[in-house]
């Protein structure tokens, strides 16, 4: 089971006192060897992520009141329909599921029953299992499928007499592997992560195989009393439509963006429930209404010849890449011939919104990045699909404080020779942890994987130099970015 999380801040709570608030403390899935499946696909995973979580990732945009004349249900009252649009209302009512209630209640009350029967060392194996099929060593090099199969002989030699003995045990096994990104997760931990909101009306997502090839977003958690709970929303129903479009083969974090809007503002959400309906339409109110991630101005160089758009992205989260292509949008109407992305100070975010903030500026097939892992099916090159939104000379600048998906864009636009970087070398956080459910409610954060620049640097530890230390001239950009696509294309 997928949440598409794709958390990137890069910061560990023992890091930095500026990144101490995160999710459930941190971090979430992937793939597994071959041999294992079976095992690997009786636990849940939550979802993929690199770093650190800040809690702050949950906006509307004052921007997006610019886009509300493009988007009728961006508006303060309910958006009308054929039915009664004081009432959400149900679609259709197929009748070849009339127990399909009954049997989700069943099957919860099975999972339930089997939670009470696992034993502590069932949990602890559990947790060693996972470590033994997914883990990546990215630091201290001395894993071994070996000394872990040592190991764990050694814990369970003797009984584990509690469940707080359990925990207790998995925590030291897992601070053995010198990772400070894996670590374990109580239920309470494991409880609030999986219903962390980053849609603004109350509920989490995750992607789903129907078993034929096709993904389905559904409700993985929501939180109580939420606009999404209120409206009749519940745990486990797939996303069909919003706003009247289809979301079918869209991501998790796509259909999450769709729901982002301005607080008091109204979303259309079609439902279903159970395989087989009933299709629900809901009308629901967006609740979260805070800052923007991008700010941005028009500036006058050369004794006001130039005209250059300095854009500010201060993390990515749902709404950085439709708040940057407006900002983007109204510097070039504005006359903007130059462009300066500022991403000091940028811990990350959404790993998903860097991509797709990169591919803003990327030609159609360009790598945007790469990933690697024990796993094949961790190995997975990202492309931009579409042609760039602008094409004009642009300057990125970091510091030592950009990190993790802020540090994506900028070594995907550099290395595609799209920028020059200017500042101090970047804060080297490209690791990918996913988050696993153990049966006790508990859960497991484990390093699974890395992020390889499109130039097949590792970013992880070394981070990224920049080519200037301080901003250069205009003609000395352009300069080095014609050599740069004259050396890529020979």
């Amino acid at each position: 089971m997928r949440l598409l999380l794709p958390f990137s801040s890069p910061l560990s709570a023992t890091s930095s006192p500026a990144t101490s608030q995160f999710l459930p403390e941190h971090p979430p899935p992937f793939q597994f060897d071959f041999p294992v499946l079976s095992k690997i696909l009786k636990k849940s995973v939550i979802g993929t992520l690199s770093g650190a979580l800040s809690l702050t990732l949950v906006f509307s945009s004052p921007l997006s009141s610019v886009a509300a004349s493009d988007d009728p249900y961006l508006s303060l009252k309910p958006p009308s329909s054929s039915q009664d649009s004081s009432l959400n209302h149900f679609d259709s009512a197929p009748e070849d599921c009339p127990n399909e209630e009954e049997a989700g209640d069943a099957e919860m009350q099975d999972d339930d029953f089997k939670t009470q029967l696992v034993t502590n060392e069932g949990i602890v194996e559990e947790a060693w299992d996972i470590v033994n099929d997914a883990f990546l060593d990215t630091r201290s090099r001395s894993w071994t499928p070996e000394t872990w199969q040592k190991q764990k002989d050694d814990i369970l030699a003797s009984p584990i007499k509690s469940r707080s003995k359990a925990h207790e045990v998995i925590k030291k096994m897992l601070a053995s592997l010198g990772d400070q990104y894996t670590r374990f997760l109580s239920p309470d931990e494991f409880s609030r992560m999986s219903k962390y909101d980053i849609t603004g009306i109350g509920i989490n997502l995750r992607e789903v195989s129907d078993g034929d090839g096709n993904v389905k977003v559904k409700v993985l958690g929501f939180v109580l009393d939420s606009p999404a709970d209120i409206a009749g929303v519940k745990q486990g129903d797939e996303i069909v439509a919003v706003n009247g479009m289809d979301v079918s083969g869209k991501s998790s974090f796509e259909v999450s963006s769709l729901l982002q809007g301005p607080s008091k503002t109204f979303v259309v959400l079609k439902v279903k429930h159970g395989k087989c309906g009933p299709v629900k339409s809901l009308k629901i109110q967006r609740q979260v209404n805070a800052p923007t991630p991008v700010s941005y101005r028009l500036e006058k160089v050369d004794n006001g010849k130039v005209s250059v758009g300095y854009i500010r992205l201060k993390e990515f989260n749902a709404l950085a890449r439709k708040d940057l292509v407006i900002a983007m949008k109204r510097l070039q109407d504005k006359g903007a011939s130059y462009f300066v992305m500022d991403l000091r100070d940028n811990l990350g975010g959404l790993v998903q919104a860097g991509i797709e903030t990169a591919k803003l500026f990327l030609d159609e097939g360009d790598t945007v990045i790469s990933t690697a892992g024990r796993d094949p099916e961790a190995q997975k090159t990202v492309l931009a699909d579409k042609k760039p939104l602008i094409t004009a000379p642009l300057i990125v600048m970091v510091n030592n404080r950009t990190a993790s998906a802020s540090e994506i864009v900028a070594s995907a636009l550099h290395d595609n020779c799209k920028a020059v970087l200017v500042g101090e070398r970047t804060y080297g956080k490209g690791l990918i942890q996913s988050v696993y459910e153990l049966r006790d409610g508990s859960g497991v954060v484990v390093t699974i994987g890395k992020y390889v620049t499109p130039n097949h640097m590792d970013i992880n530890g070394g981070g990224i130099e920049p080519d200037f230390r301080n901003l250069p001239g205009w003609d000395e950009v352009k300069e080095r970015l014609s050599k740069c696509n004259i050396l890529q294309q020979s």
